[in-house]
């Protein structure tokens, strides 16, 4: 939640920056980047908290938590390197999608040992 917030802000902050008034999403290219960024992690959230619980839940709470608290960091680099230019945002985001396919593992992994357990 707090970096959602965090996201919207900026958005907002762009907004006036650059005198873009809402609903209008095109205009100068930094608010457009920050636009952009802030719905792309959007987007992705619901899919990371869900990875997360089932991960946390089936697999292991500590492994888990880990790859979400580095998620959410690679997450923050995205919007930062993006904010800049839009080409600051690859290694950032190769880290989160490396770190959701993890969660998906382990939340496979635990799922799987769960319900194939006699």
């Amino acid at each position: 939640v707090v970096f959602s917030a965090y996201f919207t802000l900026q958005v907002i902050y762009a907004r006036r920056k650059h005198k873009i008034s809402p609903p209008e999403t095109r205009g100068h290219p930094e608010f457009e980047r920050i636009f952009r960024a802030q719905a792309n992690c959007s987007e992705n959230f619901p899919i990371f908290i869900s990875l997360l619980w089932v991960a946390g839940i089936f697999f292991h709470q500590g492994v888990a938590a880990a790859c979400g608290l580095l998620y959410l960091y690679s997450r923050l680099r995205y919007f930062q390197g993006y904010a800049v230019a839009a080409q600051g945002r690859l290694g950032p985001l190769y880290a989160s999608a490396w770190l959701l396919w993890l969660l998906v593992g382990l939340a496979l992994v635990g799922l799987l040992a769960h319900f194939l357990q006699p």
